[in-house]
């Protein structure tokens, strides 16, 4: 039925997809300004998640603990970013690269050391889904996911607002195209690396918030959406922050959509080898569009 299927498959497909493109987005815009593939960003997503429930401890609900998670994330990669990679700033990028995956073991010992090798939810219970009958069926639509991408798509919309509209994101669009020029103009370039940490810890804090507040929170979560992100960003195209969006909305339906029983009652594949998509596609636009669907680095 039709109504099953956007329920059980299309509305999580989409909600999955904007959790990517929110850890995307983030991603991708680092990438742009610094030249460099943050192996630690899944673990800022983790982080965030941590954080929001330490608000939630504190009598927050998860979705106002979102502010604190920015907060504290920003001012962590800020932290990392003055303390590991500024000192790496002329290195070469595989230095970088490993910069990166030590500070990602880092986090997680940190997690795992605060708050244990278990996961848990926000939230205790079971809600019931919204029904709204049709003539097509009865649509069930699960109220955090209405949350979860209306959050994201108004966070897409500011993001889009601050890099059009406002000299700084203007000035960060310019670094991304030709960094070198972007100095010789007089671009406070520091300044604009430092907004860019920033923006890309909040996005994916709220992305690590997302995820659990839809599923549950791990030490690994992180981990686990580093290669689907990446996935996203390079189907996008590196560097652009809407190729970022739609490669991970397009992902995330994707995924989805492939464990869904419409071949003749079965899934395409085995919902357990749906992450595997997302590295075959990776590993295609690699070899055949290096660039993306939107023209970005290579």
């Amino acid at each position: 039925m039709i109504a099953d299927f956007v329920s059980f498959y299309l509305m999580p497909g989409i909600v999955l997809g904007c959790i990517y493109a929110l850890g995307a987005v983030g991603l991708t815009m680092l990438f742009g300004i610094l030249r460099f593939a943050h192996f630690a960003h899944g673990d800022v997503m983790t982080v965030g998640a941590y954080v929001a429930f330490v608000g939630v401890g504190l009598g927050l609900s998860a979705y106002q603990s979102i502010p604190l998670a920015m907060l504290v994330c920003a001012v962590l990669v800020l932290a990392v970013d003055r303390a590991f990679y500024r000192p790496l700033r002329r290195a070469s990028p595989i230095v970088l690269l490993i910069s990166g995956f030590g500070v990602a073991l880092m986090l997680r010992a940190a997690i795992l050391f605060f708050f244990g090798p278990d996961g848990g939810v926000y939230e205790q219970g079971i809600r019931r889904p919204m029904v709204f009958p049709t003539e097509w069926g009865r649509f069930r639509i699960q109220e955090r996911h209405l949350w979860i991408i209306g959050g994201a798509v108004l966070i897409a919309l500011a993001l889009h607002l601050f890099l059009t509209r406002t000299r700084l994101g203007k000035a960060m669009r310019a670094m991304s195209d030709n960094p070198d020029l972007a100095r010789i103009t007089g671009i406070p370039t520091e300044r604009v690396i430092a907004i860019t940490w920033a923006i890309g810890a909040a996005t994916a804090a709220t992305a690590g918030v997302f995820l659990a507040i839809d599923t549950q929170f791990n030490p690994l979560m992180g981990m686990n959406m580093l290669l689907p992100i990446f996935a996203a960003m390079i189907l996008g195209g590196v560097g652009r922050p809407w190729g970022a969006v739609f490669g991970g909305v397009v992902l995330g339906i994707a995924e989805e959509l492939v464990a869904a029983p419409i071949w003749g009652g079965e899934p395409l594949i085995s919902p357990a080898y749906k992450v595997g998509l997302s590295f075959a596609v990776m590993v295609v636009l690699l070899i055949f569009r290096p660039t993306g669907l939107f023209k970005g680095q290579s």
